[in-house]
């Protein structure tokens, strides 16, 4: 896996955000065991330091946990996976929504241009 960084935002926020969107997207399976924090931090090229941090913070929000002598394991709790995945969606639709406002657009607009993409068939849109 390939990480990018942005300069306007700390390393170990991003760090967080993209482990929430891996866990999420199911790149890390419920239940799973994660790489240890060494090899997580010279995977992301950063300090070790930093990416405990990031993990830390992900086991206080509930989608990791740690065994003492076993290591790192996403949560086995749907529940919990499913409400992060709503909180990151809810996100980006607000900075879309942002973004697009801030282009003169009204929410009508945004939706015929929505419409308009998915039609043209170049937006892959599953439903469920």
């Amino acid at each position: 896996m390939t990480w990018s960084f942005q300069n306007d935002t700390p390393i170990y926020a991003q760090l967080i955000h993209t482990m929430k969107q891996q866990i999420v997207a199911g790149v890390y399976a419920t239940g799973e065991k994660l790489p240890s924090v060494r090899d997580l931090a010279a995977e992301a090229g950063v300090n070790p330091n930093t990416m405990q941090r990031a993990l830390t913070e992900l086991e206080r929000e509930g989608l990791m946990y740690s065994q003492r002598t076993a290591g790192r394991f996403v949560t086995e709790d749907r529940n919990m996976i499913e409400a992060a995945k709503k909180a990151l969606a809810e996100e980006q639709v607000k900075r879309f929504l942002t973004a697009m406002t801030g282009l003169g657009y009204e929410i009508s607009d945004i939706i015929a241009l929505l419409e308009q993409e998915e039609n043209k068939g170049d937006v892959s849109c599953q439903q469920s």
